[in-house]
């Protein structure tokens, strides 16, 4: 991949100045190479879209289905999150759990993940192993168990998921309360995960539904990206995915909303939190807006990373918080930004607050310096350069940029959007949108009473006065111990339900955004 830039002689010393007018050039003549695709649509209404890149044997292939807790009616959420699980429990080929098994046993990755936007699933295997993936895929859009035994065995798992990951970490249900104070839309509103009453009240008749209208290939966007012929590629797709009927289109999703946040402040009880924290929301534009784009990068400033404003001020200067994080919800229709603080103890939430209120009422008036500008444009050149050497990223954005824009292209001439926003404009995205009085401050408070109830109510009762004591420890000979060594200890490890995924050469370099922290539980 050729990058044009500019370089100093080495051995010369350079004025920071003449540093400054080199970073800009090279941003300025910063290109990335055209990406090849061929696109085409079945029958059916699935839409294809092929990358072919041969620098490495393997390929990536990805389902999107347009269907996230957005597309859920009320009374009804948790259905997109739990067809996830739901598309591992066999069809009419595959056994119960199989797909694992074919994808790990040739060598792959897989896993698959939902949104408020869409619903995908992901492999990355040896390239001779495409034949498979596309067999995979294809017979569970097509003949998916949709079984009672299956709901009732995967509504139990996404419950005890809830379980799990929500209930039982501090500070994370707050993450779901956050949406509802920010959105007036039901649609927009509540978690993908759902409500487990609502999972508790469907019936089989609604998941087979469910699958019907949304599962289907005109509902759907294929990319393969990797090492290919295309013409033999093409004819396996065919062969597979050609004879799946289509459905009616899905309804349409009102995702509009007012202006105004749902409710300004709240305060948050949560028996698991060790102390208070804080969690900030905002109600911003629609992705792929000029607004967005701006304050898209206005978060970087303000939170990613150590260099970003607010963990310079508050972490390595005041010292005053554990833990500055933010993220921005990126959608279709409203979209939002959220900024989570943890304080150490001694130091006043409100008074926290107030900087990071501060520090983005400085950003709103005298704008980005020339520096972070700098600094925005090579993250945003180096990040396109790094992702695009991975054939699962490659397939994911693709397919992304396909079934909302109905526009693959956009994988290549994305990054000048962001190139192109201004200083000013950040200064004016931040004035607008954030510092406002528009906005949700949820306090996350400290729970100790119900927390003191739980353990009360929990706690078991002594055993009998007689029970016997414990065995002996069971110590080993010592010609047994030197039999022993860990290097051919065995240790048995649980399975789950969605393994975790091995690292690959092809896979997506790790983002900061997934993965931990109560923003992204």
């Amino acid at each position: 991949m050729s990058v044009s830039c500019v370089r100093p002689p080495i051995g010369t010393s350079t004025p920071g100045k003449h540093l400054r007018r080199i970073e800009n050039q090279v941003a300025e003549s910063f290109q990335l190479p055209s990406t090849p695709l061929q696109q085409f649509t079945l029958a059916n209404g699935l839409r294809v879209i092929l990358n072919r890149d041969q620098s490495v044997p393997v390929v990536s292939v990805a389902v999107y289905y347009d269907v996230g807790s957005r597309n859920e009616k009320e009374g009804r959420t948790g259905f997109a999150h739990l067809f996830e699980h739901m598309m591992f429990q066999g069809s009419e080929n595959v056994p119960k759990a199989a797909h694992f098994q074919y994808i790990f046993n040739a060598g792959g990755t897989m896993n698959g993940t939902t949104s408020t936007e869409r619903t995908n699933y992901f492999e990355t295997l040896p390239a001779n192993q495409l034949p498979l993936a596309l067999w995979l895929e294809s017979d569970r859009m097509c003949s998916l168990k949709v079984t009672q035994e299956n709901l009732d065995n995967q509504r139990n798992a996404v419950q005890e998921e809830k379980r799990l990951r929500y209930d039982n970490q501090p500070y994370v249900n707050a993450f779901l309360r956050i949406n509802e104070l920010i959105f007036k839309n039901p649609a927009n509103a509540h978690s993908t995960i759902g409500s487990m009453e609502d999972l508790d009240a469907a019936t089989i008749d609604d998941i087979r539904e469910f699958f019907r209208i949304y599962y289907a290939p005109n509902n759907a966007v294929l990319t393969i990206s990797g090492d290919f012929e295309e013409q033999e590629t093409r004819a396996l797709v065919e062969k597979y995915f050609a004879e799946i009927p289509s459905q009616p289109r899905p309804p349409a999703v009102d995702v509009s909303e007012p202006e105004e946040v749902a409710a300004t402040e709240e305060s948050f009880p949560d028996q698991l939190a060790p102390a208070p924290a804080f969690v900030l929301g905002w109600k911003i534009p629609a992705r792929r807006t000029q607004e967005f784009y701006a304050l898209s990068l206005a978060s970087d400033l303000l939170f990613e990373g150590d260099s970003s404003r607010l963990y310079q001020k508050l972490v390595k200067g005041d010292e005053s918080v554990v833990s500055i994080q933010g993220g921005v919800d990126e959608r279709r229709g409203p979209s939002a930004l959220y900024i989570f603080a943890l304080p150490k103890p001694g130091f006043e939430p409100q008074a926290i607050r107030q900087q990071i209120f501060d520090e983005i009422k400085r950003l709103a008036t005298s704008g980005p310096s020339e520096g972070e500008m700098e600094k925005l444009r090579n993250s945003l050149c180096n990040d396109s350069v790094r992702g695009r050497q991975s054939t699962m990223y490659r397939a994911q954005r693709i397919a992304e940029y396909a079934l909302y824009d109905d526009d693959p292209k956009l994988f290549d001439s994305e990054l000048d959007n962001y190139l192109s926003v201004t200083a000013q404009e950040i200064t004016n995205a931040v004035a607008r949108f954030l510092d406002v009085d528009n906005r949700v401050v949820l306090d996350i408070v400290p729970d100790a009473e119900r927390a003191l109830e739980s353990a009360q109510a929990s706690a078991q009762p002594p055993g009998e006065r007689r029970q016997p004591a414990a065995p002996a420890p069971q110590i080993p000979s010592p010609e047994s111990e030197q039999q022993i060594s860990p290097s051919n200890s065995e240790v048995v490890v649980a399975s789950s339900a969605h393994p975790e995924r091995p690292e690959q050469p092809a896979d997506p370099p790790k983002q900061t955004e997934p993965g931990s922290g109560p923003l992204h539980p």
